[in-house]
């Protein structure tokens, strides 16, 4: 009897040892279109745990966890300002639970080792060493003060009257491949393009990479600047013929190509790859109504938000005063948006921060000038070459309205040089999709559709013969 009381005692210590939940534990946190290292550092207190989260990817480290319990071999923890919460269950040197973000549940398994992630397969981006001469150049906007770092390519080294396209980048701070979840479409559209023989030059934006200036201030007309910057840079170089530089830009830089075109005469023609051509409300109306249906949000839904989104828009537009737009913009969200958040099962601590950060987003200078601007007027006195690509399972930028904008500007200015086409079942990143959902991306293998490339490439081609 004492020996088999000795054993369940050593029995029950090793058990409370292995419940040791503290120390560095490490995870990956896979979701639709990409992954995240999430690790997380549990202290023993004076009560219970303490801990902090680190998300490295994002360059976030040492959040503080709010919330943090562990009994019964079960581990929950959570940070209310981030919509963040976890529960799991400790089985040895593993943590095995959920992890919710803004009621999204994901798998997520935590260890005592670090984790590795797993190289997404990216077969269009080019190896090393390229049949084509490449080059750091360096890009002086003296207007705003700052130097855009960038690439350019070139057929062949020594060359001379190269036609040349120079690719400007959608909205947020990008690199000069445009990179977003491991893909590179600049790279792969510059490599493409270059082996047809025409030179490309591509940038860093402002504040981004390796280029100077401030990004968080900037407005698409500051973006034009940069652009035409890096249009004048190309004229002094002797390999480029100066009349044959045209602009090719994605998304928001479809906005920002026009206005370059539009004050520089000699620009030889213009792309754009899923460009604007309606106002932004009007835009960003349609982009959370196809993007929401994509992801399968009910009808009703996005009615409801339809509604709110259209009087924040408005609001936007109508209020020149930002404190006031504030107050205004917090009165309508906490009357529509908060009601519809809470009923979701949100929490109103954090629904209201949800809100603020709206508010935040709504109110920067970017979104304040991009609600705000009519990219049709500017496009009405485009006079060079002109082609307009959309993906017909665009969600971001929609096909038929935009594509038809541009139509109707080119019929009332004149311009019997522009060529609009919707390319079938590509998205906005003009890979081949199912759904267009921005949650794809990631997941898809295909960086740029080898259809897109080459209506591009032979309509540039055809342009600078």
């Amino acid at each position: 009897m004492k020996k088999f009381l000795l054993t369940a005692v050593l029995m029950f210590s090793a058990a409370l040892q292995a419940q040791d939940i503290t120390g560095d534990w490490f995870s990956l946190l896979s979701f639709p279109g990409g992954q995240l290292h999430i690790n997380l550092h549990i202290t023993k207190a004076e009560k219970g745990y303490t801990a902090t989260m680190d998300s490295p990817d994002q360059g976030a480290n040492g959040i503080p966890v709010t919330t943090i319990d562990f009994e019964n071999n079960t581990l929950v923890w959570g940070i209310p300002a981030g919509g963040i919460n976890y529960k799991g269950t400790l089985e040895g040197k593993t943590i095995k639970g959920t992890f919710t973000q803004n009621n999204y549940p994901m798998d997520l398994n935590f260890s005592r080792e670090k984790v590795e992630a797993v190289p997404p397969k990216r077969p269009q981006e080019p190896k090393k060493p390229y049949p084509y001469y490449e080059e750091e150049v360096s890009i002086q906007n003296t207007k705003a003060g700052l130097t855009l770092a960038g690439t350019l390519t070139l057929p062949k080294q020594g060359g001379s009257n190269y036609p040349a396209v120079i690719l400007i980048t959608g909205s947020g701070a990008q690199d000069r491949n445009e990179e977003i979840l491991d893909h590179k479409p600049f790279l792969v559209l510059a490599d493409y393009l270059t082996r047809q023989g025409i030179a490309v030059l591509r940038y860093d934006d402002r504040g981004t990479a390796k280029s100077t200036g401030k990004y968080a201030t900037a407005t698409t007309e500051d973006f034009a600047t940069d652009a035409e910057a890096a249009f004048n840079y190309l004229k002094t170089r002797k390999e480029i013929n100066a009349k044959k530089i045209g602009l090719a830009g994605h998304s928001e830089g479809g906005i920002v190509a026009p206005i370059v075109a539009v004050k520089n005469p000699d620009v030889a023609f213009v792309v754009l790859l899923a460009g604007t051509a309606i106002p932004g409300d009007e835009l960003m109306m349609l982009q959370n109504y196809l993007i929401g249906k994509a992801n399968g949000m009910p009808e009703e839904e996005l009615k409801k938000l339809g509604a709110i989104n259209r009087t924040a828009y408005d609001l936007v537009k109508q209020e020149e005063n930002t404190g006031i737009l504030k107050t205004r913009l917090q009165a309508a969200f906490n009357k529509d948006l908060k009601p519809l958040l809470i009923s979701k099962g949100i929490p109103e601590a954090q629904a209201s921060q949800y809100i603020e950060m709206q508010i935040g987003d709504l109110t920067t200078p970017w979104y304040l000038n991009f609600i705000r601007y009519n990219p049709y007027p500017t496009l009405e006195k485009v006079k060079c070459s002109l082609l307009a690509i959309n993906g017909s399972k665009d969600v971001q930028v929609a096909p038929k309205a935009n594509l038809e904008a541009i139509k109707r500007a080119a019929a009332k200015s004149g311009n019997k040089k522009v060529t609009t086409v919707e390319l079938e079942g590509l998205n906005h990143l003009f890979q081949t999709s199912t759904t267009g959902a921005p949650t794809e991306y990631g997941e898809i293998e295909e960086t740029f559709a080898p259809v897109a490339l080459k209506t591009v490439g032979d309509w540039i081609v055809q342009q600078t013969k």
